[in-house]
């Protein structure tokens, strides 16, 4: 497990880039956190390193968006969904291909009804508005196995704990 800090909305943005460079087709990053944490402010720094032009805005009422990219990176809200059944008739757990990344927002809310192999991102406030505390924990061989490479990757944000 990993902790990192951020001073601000674009500093969270630059971590989720640097994410963005470890991560590869297939991976699936669930984000979770309080509301106004940052769960979309970090899937457009993910978005933007992975050369998206679109805006990306958070998909709470479409549930799912598809943005082009390096690789297609589909970001899904799952924060209006009440049940884990939904999740499973919506087939999210189909959604996450080998061709692209997909991110989920309250992610750990609908874990049960996705593949076991992903990176968590849990966003938490900091001491003052723009600072966030952002914990990641790998389940599954592929996140574990670029443990490495996401330190190096985080080196300017990791926290001691």
């Amino acid at each position: 497990m990993l902790t990192a800090g951020t001073k601000s909305a674009d500093d969270t943005r630059a971590l989720a880039a640097e994410i963005a460079a470890v991560a590869r087709p297939g991976d699936l990053i669930l984000l979770a956190g309080d509301l106004g944490a940052g769960k979309t402010t970090f899937v457009q720094g993910f978005a933007r390193a992975l050369l998206v032009s679109d805006p990306v805005t958070s998909p709470t009422f479409v549930l799912v968006h598809t943005y082009d990219g390096v690789f297609p990176i589909t970001h899904v809200d799952a924060y209006r969904l009440e049940r884990l059944q939904e999740v499973l008739d919506l087939g999210l757990g189909e959604q996450v291909g080998d061709e692209g990344v997909t991110l989920v927002e309250w992610g750990d809310a609908v874990a049960p009804a996705l593949p076991p192999d992903f990176l968590e991102v849990r966003l938490e406030l900091g001491d003052d508005d723009d600072a966030r505390v952002l914990t990641l924990r790998p389940a599954g061989g592929s996140w574990a196995a670029r443990d490495d490479a996401l330190r190096g990757a985080l080196d300017r944000w990791l926290v001691e704990t």
